[in-house]
Formats: structure tokens, C-alpha cells, sequence
């Protein structure tokens, strides 16, 4: 018999139509099929009963009756898996099915995610009426498919993570074990791992862990915190470990008591190192080391101070750069013509900052040379 897969976030109260196959005639490419069910006045009683408003002023059941597909396959129990071109009606209305997920590469068929389905809207929570399930869907040659329905209890993150808590912690000497083995140096190797380095952050939410768990299939010790894990696969169920990407189903899942024990012990850090012995150590973060000179006022100047150019000295320095040549090859037109003028550049004093410059910094504008000029030759004479 074709076995469905047990999902986290549902338990299973009835089985109200056991996995069924969808038998193809192959005298059509569009297939039909009719299934019936009946609810007892207990059950009903119980969805009826666990109506709940939940966050958004949404009202919905937690006891739902819940369709399910997969393969005819009876090798292991099956994941959710709907045949194509699918369309269901329950009680003559056309039930809503999860939109397709976007192709993975060009010309493949679209295919909607594995999940169940939720019919409980469009049931008859009654008694004495039964309920009618017909699904039509294209027939494919050498695969057939399955249909179920049950009566289940939806869970919540929080109500995981208290079962995951009830499962207890694993004991320390499993992760320092590992550890060791890691560290174990390869005699084929020339290259010997000394010690490992780990974070305290969650890979998920970049937030300090809070509840250290890993899938006890991953190979790595880095861990992630249980409570944002599930929340992720509540809204999206995915199962996906976020450090190696490789499955990480929920009755995998693991509290890691190593880790523990140093979130406890070590309040300070985001990150630790293991040795080979199984210890560890906390890996302090690096503060860069700041030296700033410091003077008790401008008139005791050492000489380690700091000296700069304000920006308004380096503008007058350009404007002073203009000195007037004279060319002394030229004869002067008279000899009683006066000589020219000897002119001085200006010297620039001291400029002062605009802003507030750090304590031991003097601004001082360059003060240039004064420039002589000889007056021309027939002049001296």
C-alpha cells in the first residue's frame, strides 16, 4: 500500500479515504474519478470546535480536512506530488490548488510545490450528508498517482519547538567527538587542521543563537537557531539546512548541548575557536588601536607635531604664484630713465581655520621667499 509521508506541522487525527490510485483507462489523455467520504458527529464536533482567529482577524480551523497526492509508489512513503493539469471539485466547487512554481529550465513542465491541501471551506461539516471528491487530471503512460484525505491538527512553530525541546538535548561528548575527528590529522594529507572556528550567529537571522540545533545527518558544527528554522519552514516548508543546503527534515533535528553549555558561558563573543582536544576558546574581536598625538597647547609645539595647509592658505599660495620677469638682454631707451621699481612679494601670513582642527594640529600657510630683482643693466651704469 501507498504510504503519504508524515508532515511536522500536522497530526494526523483519521484517515478518512486511504491512498487510492488514480487509475488511468489510456483510452482518453483526460482522466475523471469520483470519490465520496462521510464525517462522524464526533469529528465534526471537533473542527467545529477548533475555529480560530488568528493573527490578520483571519478566522480558520486548526482540525482540517486535509487532500493529499502522490505517486503510486510503495517503496517508501510518498511526498506530496500533484499530477498534471490537475483540477479537483469538492461538493460541485472547484477547490483552490498551490500556484505553479516558476520552470526551472526552458520547456519544462510547470509544477506546483509539494504540499496538501486544505478542503475544509468547501466540506459539509455535517453528519448526515456525505461529501463528493471529483478529480480530473491527464493521464501519463508508465506513471500513476495516488489520492488521500484526511482529518488533521494543524500545528504551530511554537508547539515544534516545545516538542523539539521534550526530545531533550544531546549530550556534549557527541559534538566534541566530532570536533576531534575533524581535527584528527590526515597522515596522506600535508596540510594539518589545527583548530576550527565557529560562530555564535545564526546563519538565518544574523542574530545570536538562542537555541543551537543542527540536523544530526549535516556533517558540519555550525548551528542554527530552532525557533527561526521553523518559523522559515511554517510560512515556507522547505526542510532545507541553511549552512549546507542539504536536507534537514524536522525528526532529524538536534539541540546541540555543546553549544549549549558556551552560549551560557560565553556572553561576550560572537565567535569561538575548537582545538584538537575538543576545547575551546572565544574568539575576541579585533580593535583597531587608534593613536591620536596630543599637545597641551598650540605654543608648546613639539616636534612629532602635525603640520598642514588650511585650504584658504592653499588658495593665496596659487594666487601668488604670479611673479613679473624682467628680461635683463633689454637696453634701456635712456640712460636717465629711472630704474623700475623694486617690487616684494607679499608675504602670507598665518591662516586661520575655518573649522575647529583636532587638538595638536597647527594649520600654517606657506610663506614663500621674497624675490630681489636687479634693475636693468644700462641702469647701474
Amino acid at each position: 500500500d501507498v504510504k503519504m509521508k508524515r508532515l511536522p506541522f500536522y497530526d494526523v487525527y483519521d484517515e478518512l479515504i486511504k491512498p487510492t490510485t488514480l487509475a488511468s483507462t489510456n483510452s482518453q489523455r483526460f482522466e475523471e474519478a469520483h470519490f465520496t467520504f462521510a464525517l462522524t458527529p464526533q469529528q465534526v464536533q471537533q473542527i467545529l470546535t477548533s475555529r480560530d482567529i488568528l493573527p490578520g482577524a483571519k478566522c480558520d480551523y486548526t482540525i482540517q480536512v486535509q487532500l493529499r497526492f502522490c505517486l503510486c509508489e510503495t517503496s517508501c512513503p510518498q511526498e506530496d506530488y500533484f499530477p498534471p493539469n490537475l483540477f479537483v471539485k469538492v461538493n460541485g466547487k472547484l477547490c483552490p490548488l498551490p500556484g505553479y512554481l516558476p520552470p526551472t529550465k526552458n520547456g519544462a513542465e510547470p509544477k506546483r510545490p509539494s504540499r496538501p491541501v486544505n478542503i475544509t471551506p468547501l466540506a459539509r461539516l455535517s453528519a448526515t450528508v456525505p461529501n463528493t471528491v471529483v478529480v480530473n487530471w491527464s493521464s501519463e503512460f508508465g506513471r500513476n498517482y495516488s489520492v488521500s484525505v484526511y482529518l488533521v491538527k494543524q500545528l504551530t512553530s511554537v508547539t515544534l519547538l516545545q516538542k523539539l525541546r521534550a526530545k531533550g538535548i544531546r549530550n556534549p561528548d557527541h559534538s566534541r567527538a566530532l570536533i576531534k575527528e575533524k581535527l584528527t590529522a590526515d597522515p596522506d594529507s600535508e596540510i594539518a587542521t589545527t583548530s576550527l572556528r565557529v560562530s555564535l550567529m545564526c546563519p538565518l537571522g544574523k542574530m545570536r543563537l538562542i537555541v543551537p540545533c543542527r540536523a544530526i545527518t549535516c556533517s558540519h558544527l555550525q548551528c542554527f537557531d530552532a525557533a527561526l528554522y521553523l518559523q522559515m519552514n511554517e510560512k515556507k516548508p522547505t526542510w532545507t539546512c541553511p549552512v549546507c543546503d542539504k536536507k534537514a527534515p524536522y525528526d532529524n533535528l538536534i539541540i546541540d548541548g555543546l553549544f549549549v553549555e558556551i552560549l551560557n558561558s560565553c556572553t561576550d563573543c560572537d565567535e569561538i575557536q575548537f582545538m584538537e582536544d575538543g576545547s575551546w576558546c572565544p574568539m575576541k574581536p579585533r580593535k583597531e588601536n587608534q593613536e591620536v598625538c596630543q599637545t597641551s597647547a598650540f605654543s608648546g609645539i613639539e616636534a612629532g607635531s602635525l603640520y598642514t595647509v588650511s585650504s584658504e592658505g592653499k588658495n593665496s599660495l596659487e594666487g601668488k604664484k604670479k611673479v613679473e620677469v624682467i628680461d635683463l638682454t633689454l637696453e634701456s631707451s635712456s640712460d636717465e630713465e629711472e630704474p623700475p621699481a623694486k617690487k616684494q612679494c607679499p608675504v602670507s601670513g598665518v591662516v586661520l581655520p575655518t573649522a575647529p582642527l583636532p587638538k595638536g594640529v597647527l594649520s600654517i600657510d606657506h610663506q614663500p621667499a621674497s624675490v630681489l630683482r636687479r634693475p636693468p643693466a644700462a641702469a647701474l651704469g
